[in-house]
C-alpha cells in the first residue's frame, strides 16, 4: 500500500552583517521512480532569488539558486508531498549467479558500474579489507544478501552514532579508528568495505521518517531511529536480479518505507544537500540551522 508523506526542509544561514551570495546548489527534491512519486513541490527563498532546475550527471534533481542583493540571512524552505510504495526486500530475488560471493557482473553491467565498483579511499595497510572479511564465512558458502545484512547490522551495533552539522565525511579508516561517526560516515564505511568484496555501491542522501517525531509519542521498542530531523544518508548495493537495494547501517534498515531518497552519487562529496558561497567580512558568518520535518499523512 502506498504511503503519503508531507516533507518540509528548512535551511537558514545567518550573518552578523549584510553579505552578498554566490550561486547555491540545492539537492532537496525526492527522486521520482516507480516506487516514489512527487505529488506537489514548493521552493521559497529569502532574499528573493533566481532559481532554475537541472539534472546532474546522476539524474538527481538540482535547484540552482542565485540570491539577489544583500542580507543578513539566507533562508531556503523546500516543501514536498510524496507517495511512496516500497518493495519488501525479501521479494527482490537475486540472479542465481549473484546469490553467493564472489560473483561477477556481466560485461554490460560492469561498464555502467565501474565508478561504483572501484574504491575511492585508500587502505594502505589492508585495515579495511580485513574488517570487511570478518563478515565472510570460511567453512561454508557466503550468501551475498546475508553478508551485507551482517555488515549492515554490525556497524550500528559496534560504533557510536555522533551527529555532525559540519560539512564533509570521515574516511572509512577514520571512522574505524574513532569508533564513531554520523550517518554519512557509516554509509561510506559500508560502501567502501562492500566494494572491496566486489559489490557495486553508491551513496544515497535523503530523508528518514520517524514515527516518534511525527506523533510525539515514544517509539515502540525496536523501532527507534537515529538521523531523523535532518537530512539522512545510507547506501545502495547493486545486486543483479534485484537492482539497487537500500542498506541503512545507522538504523539497521534494509529498504522499507522509512527511507525517502533524494540524491545518489558514487561519493558523499557529490551529493551534498546544499552548497554555495557568500561574500563579506570573514567574521560575518554566524551559523547554520537546518531542520527536516517528515509527516505521514496517509497509508
Amino acid at each position: 500500500m502506498a504511503i503519503r508523506y508531507d516533507i518540509t526542509h528548512t535551511t537558514v544561514y545567518r550573518y552578523k552583517t549584510p553579505v552578498t551570495f554566490g550561486l547555491h546548489r540545492v539537492m532537496f527534491r525526492p527522486r521520482d521512480s516507480h516506487d516514489l512519486r512527487v505529488l506537489a513541490t514548493d521552493l521559497v527563498v529569502s532574499p528573493e532569488a533566481y532559481v532554475r532546475m537541472i539534472h546532474d550527471p546522476h539524474s538527481n534533481s538540482v535547484a540552482l539558486v542565485q540570491p539577489m542583493g544583500e542580507a543578513r540571512e539566507l533562508r531556503i524552505v523546500c516543501s514536498f508531498t510524496i507517495e511512496h510504495l516500497p518493495t519488501p526486500i525479501d521479494e527482490l530475488a537475486l540472479d542465481p549467479a549473484a546469490e553467493v560471493l564472489p560473483f561477477a557482473y556481466s560485461l554490460e553491467d560492469r561498464l555502467d558500474l565501474e565508478h561504483y565498483l572501484r574504491p575511492h579511499h585508500e587502505d594502505p595497510d589492508g585495515t579495511l579489507i580485513r574488517w570487511a572479511h570478518q563478515f565472510l564465512h570460511t567453512d561454508q558458502p557466503n550468501n551475498t544478501r546475508d553478508v551485507l545484512t551482517r555488515m549492515n547490522a554490525h556497524i550500528g551495533q559496534s560504533l557510536r552514532y555522533a551527529a555532525r552539522d559540519e560539512e564533509g565525511t570521515q574516511t572509512p579508516l577514520e571512522t574505524l579508528t574513532l569508533g564513531s561517526g554520523s550517518c554519512r560516515d557509516y554509509a561510506l564505511l559500508m560502501m567502501e568495505a562492500a566494494r572491496r568484496l566486489g559489490i557495486a555501491t553508491r551513496f544515497v542522501s535523503g530523508y528518514l521518517y520517524d514515527a516518534a517525531l511525527d506523533t510525539g509519542e515514544p517509539a515502540e521498542p525496536g523501532l527507534a531511529v537515529s538521523g531523523a530531523g535532518s537530512t539522512h544518508a545510507w547506501l545502495h548495493a547493486y545486486l543483479p536480479g534485484a537492482g539497487w537495494i537500500a542498506f541503512d547501517p545507522t538504523n539497521n534498515l534494509m529498504g522499507g518505507a522509512q527511507l525517502i531518497r533524494v540524491g545518489v552519487a558514487r561519493d558523499p562529496a557529490l551529493a551534498a544537500p546544499i552548497s554555495g558561497s557568500w561574500y563579506g567580512e570573514p567574521e560575518a558568518y554566524e551559523g547554520l540551522e537546518a531542520t527536516v520535518m517528515v509527516r505521514r499523512i496517509s497509508g
